[in-house]
């Protein structure tokens, strides 16, 4: 693995985030909505950085492949999203890759009718993208590596716990 992201830098540039988001929501509660799994270490710090009142949410994403009709589909399936009316949503996730996951719940979070919803990544591939889709907040646009640490881990799951981000084997 080679360290591409050092703590240092995913430090500031999470800072740097967090600045941004309360200028934007000067006076007003965020309602940060995180998407575990991957998220979760930059959704803490970011919120950490946030130096506005904020109040969390969780939801996890569940792909399945299904059969349906004779024809093979991939659903994605959402736990209840919260209830959000007239609420300033940031949807929190670690990587904008095909766009087609947040796309899902920004839509399904926009039926709550939130006075504002907007979408903060960690990293950003645009040239993956499916939907048309941009985050209002980017902490890192990059190409289409796999990533591992600072919360996201290899297939089986390790890495997570490192505290920078390396760009990981494909082996």
């Amino acid at each position: 693995m080679r360290i591409v992201y050092t703590r240092p830098r995913l430090a500031a540039r999470v800072g740097q985030l967090g600045r941004s988001i309360s200028r934007d929501y000067s006076g007003r509660t965020v309602d940060v909505v995180v998407m575990l799994e991957s998220s979760f270490l930059f959704a803490a710090d970011l919120v950490r950085a946030i130096s506005r009142p904020v109040v969390c949410h969780f939801v996890r994403s569940e792909m399945r492949d299904i059969r349906w009709e004779g024809h093979d589909r991939r659903e994605i399936f959402f736990g209840s999203p919260p209830s959000l009316r007239g609420r300033d949503v940031l949807l929190v996730d670690a990587v904008l890759n095909t766009g087609v996951t947040q796309d899902f719940l920004l839509k399904r979070l926009e039926e709550g009718r939130p006075r504002s919803l907007r979408l903060a990544v960690l990293f950003d591939k645009p040239e993956a993208r499916k939907v048309n889709l941009q985050a209002e907040y980017t902490g890192f646009a990059t190409a289409s590596k796999t990533w591992v640490g600072y919360g996201l881990g290899s297939k089986r799951g390790l890495g997570k716990n490192l505290p920078y981000v390396a760009a990981a084997s494909l082996r």
